[in-house]
């Protein structure tokens, strides 16, 4: 796997890339502002992006911008965000951009090795990767939003995991139920939601966008 990093902290930057040679990973570039972020892009085409989502010169969102620029040009492009705090709307802006593909943690992630190395594979490989806390955040945000209080409170649970890109199987270990109750609260949470099957749609994609406010 080929990894562009654009993160404008050095000491955080030499870090990620030693995670990533650790694991396995060899980074090709690493920048410390977004237009470095889309140069590396345009030049070396990688199976990933990890993104900070501050970084100069004014250290608010150039970083998701540059990230969103990235995946124009380089369409389908998996990127993985990182940022200091829950940003809400910076999580859901970039999930309501392409939900295939993209990820958003927290930076203290990076202090657990194996969860993080997990995260860039499963991006790479096309998931979706929410950080715990944000799904935590969006969650008690929406709590009495429409149609979502009518799920019941197993069905939020199941949700919220689906919207941290986590599978079927890995839903039942996390509730240590079987896998065939997940599938039936995923179907009831399709019927509240009012996901009918069909042939152009993804329900589970719908599902985790509905659930971040942009379906």
């Amino acid at each position: 796997m080929r990894v562009v990093i654009a993160e404008d902290s050095v000491l955080l930057r030499e870090g990620l890339i030693r995670l990533l040679a650790d694991g396995g990973i060899d980074t090709v570039a690493a920048t410390g502002d977004g237009p470095g972020l889309v140069e590396a892009v345009r030049t070396y085409e990688p199976d990933l992006a990890v993104v900070d989502v501050r970084m100069p010169p004014s250290h608010t969102d150039e970083g998701l911008r540059a990230a969103l620029a990235a995946r124009a040009l380089v369409p389908g492009l998996p990127v993985l965000v990182l940022s200091q705090y829950v940003e809400e709307r910076y999580a859901t802006e970039l999930i309501g951009r392409g939900a295939a593909a993209v990820g958003y943690l927290l930076k203290e992630r990076v202090a657990d090795v194996a969860e993080f190395l997990d995260a860039v594979r499963r991006v790479a490989s096309g998931g979706t990767v929410i950080d715990p806390e944000v799904v935590v955040q969006l969650l008690s945000r929406r709590r009495h939003d429409r149609p979502m209080h009518s799920l019941t409170a197993r069905e939020s649970e199941v949700l919220g995991l689906m919207a941290e890109g986590r599978s079927n199987n890995a839903i039942a270990g996390r509730l240590r139920v079987t896998e065939g109750a997940v599938e039936k609260h995923i179907s009831g949470i399709f019927g509240k939601l009012g996901l009918d099957p069909t042939p152009d749609d993804h329900r589970r994609v719908l599902a985790v966008l509905a659930y971040l406010g942009h379906a």
